[in-house]
């Protein structure tokens, strides 16, 4: 292609088949993308030892795959009277996943939940 030749010479081309290889391009490129996704992890606020830990071991899980994990601790009833009581179940979490996540995003109150994210080291 030479706009500047005399005659100006150009180059007919499918656009169809054009339009198909560009698309094929995009695809390959989304491909090879590495997207990782926002998990979350509900909790209510009087949850008992042993599920917290049930839990603890599958956001271990999320992050070892390079997940962020988004943190909810959920207040019930009369409980968002207490919301340092929240504060307290996440920072023990986030003290038991020390070794391999760090915070994200502080905890901030929205409507009757709690929520952090959490990411790995």
């Amino acid at each position: 292609m030479s706009p500047d030749a005399s005659p100006p010479v150009v180059r007919m081309i499918d656009w169809g088949k054009h339009q198909y290889e560009k698309t094929k391009q995009e695809q390959k490129a989304r491909r090879k993308q590495k997207t990782h996704e926002m998990k979350q992890m509900r909790f209510g606020l009087k949850i008992g030892q042993h599920d917290l830990d049930v839990k603890l071991g599958q956001i271990r899980k999320f992050l070892e795959k390079g997940h962020k994990v988004k943190l909810t601790v959920r207040f019930r009833g009369r409980e968002i009277v207490h919301p340092e009581l929240g504060n307290e179940l996440l920072d023990r979490m986030v003290e038991a996943l020390s070794d391999i996540a760090v915070v994200d995003q502080e905890p901030s109150l929205a409507g009757k939940q709690l929520n952090m994210v959490i990411r790995k080291k």
